[in-house]
């Protein structure tokens, strides 16, 4: 040990009177101070956040690359742990308990808001913990509710998870209505105009000319050239249509193809938009507490005392230092 060691323990030793009475009269004044703190009581609600998987596609997708029925990664807690730590529901908690009243707060004095965002993140905490599960904390002067809004915090999660999911997937279902409705209107309007061409006595072009060129052949080969040659005006007539029929065919081909994958989409997108699904596994439910959880008396007690007593250390050794270099 280093004589300058020796001295501070020397000087601390020296003091220790008075360090004992400061720590002392800190235990006593914290002591009182905790006497008079107002009992809390605590409930907390554990659970396990779910991912937030599309439920469309567990029914439309022929393969699924999810499992609807798994528990949420890292990711998904952290991200429900955002939405439990939001605005919209601490709004909605507050004026449900009408907290601006529990917690004797005049919302209509400047600064209220920022006084009630410090006294309601001083009693409700949410937080992940390392087995990945998230623990809603509430403390309240009354167990009763402690319990209600821990509860109501909980299912408001599920709301609100819901809510933004619903609203993103009712993006993607009004634009896939869209699509469908668009790819719909051109389906009818080709098939109208198919319906001229039937109209016209056109059902089924390359069939219709593979018939009539083998009924030529044949009017020919039997010497009956005004058969023949009343085939070959009726191909002649049919001919101009050719380009237009093959064009709707094909397109119409296509359409088909593209309104069953929009419909898809659109099944899929709908029932996103639409579904509840919980954002959460509960484990523990919040219960009313019988036995207060804070203030801990004998910890502020000692925690004062110390406190008072560092300080009183700190400053004999300051004073002693300011009078040896007098």
């Amino acid at each position: 040990m280093s004589q300058t060691d020796s001295q501070l323990i020397s000087r601390i030793w020296s003091w220790r009177k008075t360090l004992i009475i400061a720590g002392f009269g800190g235990a006593l004044l914290s002591a009182a101070a905790s006497i008079m703190m107002e009992e809390e009581f605590q409930s907390q609600v554990i659970l396990f956040a779910l991912p937030q998987q599309s439920i469309g596609a567990q029914f439309y997708e022929e393969v699924k690359t999810d499992d609807i029925l798994e528990f949420g990664e890292t990711e998904d807690a952290e991200r429900l742990l955002q939405v439990l730590n939001s605005d919209r529901i601490r709004r909605r908690v507050i004026e449900h308990f009408n907290l601006w009243d529990h917690y004797e707060i005049d919302r209509s004095e400047r600064g209220s808001q920022a006084a009630m965002s410090k006294e309601y993140a001083g009693k409700v905490n949410a937080s992940l913990t390392r087995y990945g599960s998230i623990v809603i904390d509430v403390f309240d002067k009354d167990p009763l509710v402690a319990r209600d809004m821990a509860n109501e915090i909980s299912a408001l999660m599920d709301s609100v998870s819901n809510q933004l999911r619903n609203d993103r997937a009712g993006e993607s279902f009004q634009y896939a209505r869209q699509s469908l409705e668009g790819t719909q209107r051109e389906i009818l309007e080709m098939e109208d105009e198919l319906g001229e061409l039937r109209g016209k006595g056109i059902y089924d072009f390359p069939t219709q000319i593979e018939g009539l060129n083998e009924q030529y052949a044949t009017a020919l080969a039997e010497g009956k050239p005004s058969r023949a040659e009343s085939i070959r005006q009726k191909m002649e007539e049919l001919a101009p249509y050719a380009n237009l029929y093959n064009k709707l065919v094909t397109k119409l081909e296509s359409a088909y193809e593209q309104e069953a994958i929009l419909k898809k989409r659109y099944d899929l997108n709908k029932l996103d938009a639409n579904s509840q699904m919980p954002a959460a596994f509960i484990v523990d439910r919040a219960t009313a507490s019988d036995k207060k959880a804070r203030p801990v008396r004998w910890l502020v007690t000692v925690m004062g005392g110390m406190s008072v007593g560092f300080f009183a250390l700190v400053w004999l050794l300051i004073a002693a230092a300011i009078k040896e270099n007098d």
